[in-house]
């Protein structure tokens, strides 16, 4: 959620530039490109929240099973919103 800045439950290239950069190891727009296309199959230019628990536990960890489900669960009752996300002003910030 910390770089996701579109708020639309993906990643895109700068944030995955962002986020390297404050885990202290900066790439150039070259290497990021590959890595999501490594973490994403060649299919998207974003890594998604199901894609970055993948390469983040593993593809055959229990715990990502675990994950999963409960992720699965909790989407049941409420369903992604379509469209743009809703304008902000001041007074609804945290």
């Amino acid at each position: 959620m910390e770089f996701d800045l579109n708020n639309q439950g993906e990643i895109d290239l700068m944030s995955v530039k962002r986020m390297m950069e404050k885990l202290g190891a900066p790439k150039t727009h070259l290497e990021l490109k590959k890595m999501i296309s490594e973490v994403t199959g060649g299919v998207s230019e974003t890594i998604s929240y199901q894609d970055f628990v993948n390469v983040m536990l593993g593809k055959r960890s229990a715990v990502l099973k675990l994950v999963m489900m409960f992720e699965g669960k909790a989407n049941e009752n409420n369903p992604k919103p379509s469209g743009p996300p809703p304008e902000r002003d001041i007074a609804s910030l945290p």
